[in-house]
């Protein structure tokens, strides 16, 4: 069998920063950081969106805004752009 051919696969930790949650769960990712968990040194991969934060999962929706995108809808269509809106007007 050929040397070196494949990716080191070992366990690794995963930090949801948005939720301050960590895993641990092995990959090939390449990495630079390392973190202690548990008593235990790992490579770290940061992850912005997880099961624990994803609004699918954890069942809380909210919009993210980050650049006035919503608001700058709105002021532009006002109601036409709501279905809401437009759901209310007709009943």
């Amino acid at each position: 069998m050929k040397t070196e051919t494949h990716p080191d696969y070992r366990e690794v930790v995963f930090h949801d920063v948005s939720c301050d949650f960590k895993f641990v769960t092995r990959s090939t990712i390449a990495t630079r950081e390392t973190i202690n968990h548990e008593g235990k040194d790992y490579p770290l991969i940061k992850i912005e969106v997880s099961a624990e934060s994803h609004p699918f999962f954890t069942g809380k929706h909210k919009i993210v805004d980050t650049a006035g995108r919503v608001e700058k809808f709105r002021q532009k269509f006002g109601a036409v752009g709501s279905k809401t809106a437009v759901a209310n007007n007709e009943g």
